[in-house]
């Protein structure tokens, strides 16, 4: 049985806010994950994830980016990703006062593109920010415009990589995402979702119930300790 409640540290800034999902039988590590241009912690498909890895032992967050924090609707405005990012970084720093072991850091659509973007900035004489990354819908491009890929920071990405993406997503095909992957000098996986478009299959109250079971299980085994 899992516990879910409000959670907030706002002796940072921006601060973190979001739900915490506390497992039972906690396993030492944790997820932090954000949400979408649209969307935010409450996103359907965030929920049936953090209590899919919560069941499995993971402590997770999940968190209101910074623009969402200040503006309940609407996209990030220009300006807003680098202080998302310096969000993100936020919360694992506040996460590495509450668990022992490995953070891993995830997003649907913008909120992953901006964990992505996080974890390929330098650090120098620094722990890397996360131990892993968890990519739901990357937006490897505006719909219709795969002549501008999102794909500049990729090649400086060094942690293990999945990514879980659509057959019927418009911000990337799988031939462009398995493309992706290529930049990427750390381990990547690709679970391929038939079917589901940017969403993953969670709209509205519509959701595919197998699929947080089948993210989990694919995670595990790629981010098994070696």
């Amino acid at each position: 049985m899992t516990s879910v409640s409000q959670f907030s540290d706002a002796t940072l800034d921006p601060p973190v806010r979001g739900f915490l999902h506390r497992p039972e039988s906690p396993s030492g590590e944790a997820l932090i994950l954000t949400h979408g241009a649209g969307g935010n912690a409450q996103s359907g498909l965030l929920v049936a994830v953090a209590e899919a890895f919560a069941g499995a032992g993971f402590t997770v967050v999940r968190c209101d980016l910074p623009f969402r924090q200040l503006r309940r609707i609407g996209p990030p405005r220009p300006g807003d990703a680098a202080r998302d990012r310096v969000g993100l970084n936020n919360a694992v720093a506040a996460f590495r006062k509450l668990v022992s072991g490995r953070i891993f850091l995830g997003g649907q659509s913008y909120g992953g593109r901006q964990a992505s973007m996080l974890l390929a900035e330098p650090i120098d004489g620094v722990k890397q920010r996360a131990d892993g990354l968890l990519l739901l819908s990357y937006p490897l491009h505006a719909p219709s415009r795969p002549d501008q890929p999102r794909t500049q920071h990729l090649p400086h990405l060094q942690v293990s990589t999945l990514f879980v993406h659509g057959t019927r997503d418009p911000f990337g095909s799988i031939d462009e995402i398995e493309a992706a992957r290529k930049l990427i000098p750390a381990k990547t996986d690709l679970l391929i979702v038939e079917g589901a478009g940017h969403d993953l299959g969670f709209k509205g109250k519509s959701k595919r119930e197998e699929l947080p079971a089948k993210i989990l299980e694919v995670f595990r085994a790629f981010f098994v300790r070696e």
